[in-house]
């Protein structure tokens, strides 16, 4: 074994008088050689990183942008921060005494700076190395990768990119071992010392910074993965262990529920989980928004009135055509397409964004009630097992994650969601302008040009008032013929049904299905138009007053409140409740107003369909409002005035009686527009 005496430092017990200034000299020297060691391999590290990103990087042109990002990371950052790390740590060499101590004082001002860029690069490590693996399944690929990195750099022999890559992990890891280095033969009563231990420390804790972060950041790639399982896939990951972490997750909420233990609380957490979700339900809503507005701007394109044949003389209606036509081909369909692609795709990558750090924020959920059981089990038993304790260590660096950049996160979201409604706003804007400049020709050829805004208000509103007047005074003719019925007729054979619910809820809770019902969920019944049900809660479980509990005589659910209408039982018709003969007929309980049949129709007068009604069987037929039909018997087969035979458009089937008026035949008119 080689003789240490020669080599390492001597002892700091001290020696005899006549060699304390051998050992002060060993002392300083064996420091420079530290010292120099840091400075040496630092520019030496340096000079790689500059072959790395100069020389290597640029070469492998056939790679794609998106692998070199990856592969090289954020390695242009960590070579200016070390950059000016080493001209400062090169300037120390001119300070003589002071320069240990400008060294750890150095560390310290560059210690967040180096946290900051290494623990990036430290992130993207791993996924770098997977797409090494992936070149070596393509030999051709990588034999052209190997020869580049061997003609820059030599030594990194047959490893090549991996050989590289671990580079910048091996420097940071190296700092604190080359402060301690330089600690360990620095006397412990020198000035330099103290801060020396802090730098070393300091170094120590970006270290430990970086692998908490690299775990973190492992954490978020687990848990942010959206998987799309089928039923059967989710089913076949059901095991014991998941069926047992899910029942103690459930029994930990609803002790909390039931306040038996206590809720740990985070209040910072919490106002930043609930501008998340601020932000999220803003995103969600202006999708909806956007997408309901491509729908009717598709629809607008759709409908071209400028090439219908509108039997008017040219003038106006040419110029509208031909500048209609202009919009309809060119303005509206750039619109649309700037639409697509400034507003609608970023919005769903905002969208699509939101769904990591929701499950990450759902994922805390469930970690936080193993953290909490596994706390009260800490305080009662003392300790923990390693399992177990590495779920605790999951919670908090969950936790710490999220505190740590959700209000990055929040921020960028609000401002991404601003940008997409200024462009939107934009868009709006180029639109008016571009059409205002493309009719800029032709509103000088159109009626009333010359006419001041103010005017042609004045002229617009009284030609709309008169149009108006107009529809109103047909209205009220119209309306003095048949009232409109408020109900629809009730379905054939559900006479004994009505008497059932009258009989035990009373009229007043009776209503009628104006139009057919589709249950969509597993609580929501199927109703047709014209059925009667007994309202029982005016709201669902929710609160929601738009989806009321109904009976229908045989079935409860849910139904939308908006298609359903009171159903008016005729007072002199109506029997107490209890008190209706077994022989009674059930007819005496219609909607309000009784339909009367139309067994004969005057000359100057035609019977049309007051409402439009939609066939629901073979034996019935559809129709229009204002459809003129051929009444051909006022009653079906078994004499229910209820319904009607008639025939419309040379088909015949039944409709309901009190669908059918009789109006006055119209007379010929015609329409002018004011000049």
């Amino acid at each position: 074994m080689a003789d240490r005496g020669a080599d390492d430092p001597p002892s700091r017990t001290g020696s005899p008088d006549g060699d304390s200034q051998v050992s002060e000299d060993r002392w300083s020297l064996h420091q420079r050689l530290a010292i120099r060691e840091l400075i040496d391999t630092e520019v030496s590290y340096l000079h790689m990183l500059q072959l790395c990103a100069l020389g290597i990087r640029n070469r492998l042109k056939q790679l794609p942008q998106g692998d070199r990002d990856v592969l090289f990371s954020n390695i242009d950052d960590i070579i200016k921060v070390n950059s000016r790390f080493l001209q400062d740590l090169q300037e120390t060499d001119a300070r003589g005494e002071k320069q240990v101590q400008l060294i750890g004082n150095l560390f310290l001002e560059f210690q967040e700076e180096l946290e900051q860029v290494y623990k990036v690069y430290c992130a993207n490590y791993d996924q770098a190395l997977l797409l090494v693996e992936s070149y070596r399944r393509e030999p051709e690929l990588q034999r052209e990768i190997q020869g580049i990195i061997e003609a820059v750099v030599p030594q990194a022999g047959p490893s090549g990119l991996s050989f590289l890559l671990v580079i910048p992990l091996q420097r940071i890891t190296k700092y604190p071992l080359l402060l301690q280095k330089i600690l360990e033969n620095t006397l412990p009563d020198a000035s330099a010392y103290p801060v020396l231990q802090r730098a070393t420390s300091a170094l120590q804790d970006v270290n430990t910074n970086i692998n908490e972060y690299k775990r973190r950041k492992e954490l978020a790639s687990k848990y942010t993965k959206v998987e799309q399982l089928s039923l059967r896939e989710r089913l076949a990951r059901i095991n014991t262990h998941t069926l047992s972490k899910k029942t103690t997750r459930l029994s930990q909420l609803l002790k909390q529920e039931a306040g038996l233990v206590f809720r740990t609380e985070d209040k910072e957490f919490d106002d930043l989980e609930e501008k998340f979700q601020w932000v999220s339900l803003c995103v969600t809503e202006l999708k909806n928004n956007v997408a309901a507005y491509l729908d009717n701007l598709e629809a607008f394109l759709r409908f071209r009135p400028q090439e219908s044949d509108l039997d008017v003389p040219g003038g106006a209606v040419g110029e509208y055509c031909s500048l209609a036509r202009d919009l309809q081909l060119q303005a509206f369909p750039v619109f649309k397409q700037r639409l697509e692609g400034l507003v609608w795709q970023p919005l769903c990558s905002l969208a699509k964004a939101l769904a990591g750090p929701r499950n990450l924020i759902k994922k805390r959920l469930d970690k936080l009630l193993d953290f909490e059981r596994l706390e009260e089990k800490l305080l009662e038993a003392g300790s923990v097992t390693y399992e177990e304790e590495e779920a605790r260590h999951t919670y908090q660096a969950l936790n710490s994650l999220l505190v740590a950049e959700l209000p990055q996160f929040n921020q960028l979201a609000v401002q991404w969601l601003g940008q997409i409604l200024r462009t939107f706003m934009a868009l709006q804007r180029d639109l008016a302008e571009q059409v205002l400049q493309r009719a800029e020709g032709s509103v000088a050829q159109l009626p009333h040009h010359h006419l001041s805004e103010l005017a042609f208000r004045k002229l617009v509103e009284d030609a709309l008032g008169q149009a108006g007047h107009q529809l109103c005074s047909f209205q009220k003719n119209f309306e003095k013929v048949l009232p409109p019925p408020t109900v629809q007729p009730l379905l054939p054979g559900a006479e004994h049904q009505l008497q059932a619910l009258l009989s035990k809820y009373g009229p007043g809770k009776l209503y009628q299905v104006t139009s057919n019902i589709s249950g969509a969920g597993t609580l929501d019944l199927t109703l047709l138009r014209g059925q009667v049900v007994a309202l029982l809660q005016n709201k669902d479980t929710k609160g929601n007053t738009g989806r009321w509990l109904v009976d229908t005589g045989g079935h409860r659910g849910y139904v939308p409140a908006g298609k359903l209408e009171l159903y008016h039982v005729v007072p002199s018709e109506e029997k107490p409740r209890g008190q209706a003969g077994p022989h009674e007929d059930a007819r005496h309980l219609t909607a309000e107003p009784t339909p009367a049949p139309v067994p004969s129709v005057p000359a100057d007068t035609q019977v049309v369909a007051v409402y439009p009604f939609v066939a629901r069987s073979s034996h019935e037929v559809s129709l229009q409002a204002g459809q003129p039909v051929t009444v051909l018997e006022a009653r079906d087969k078994k004499g229910n005035p209820e319904w009607s035979l008639v025939e419309v458009d040379g088909q015949k089937g039944y409709v309901p009686s009190s669908f059918l008026a009789q109006a006055p035949r119209p007379a010929p008119c015609g329409w002018s527009v004011p000049f």
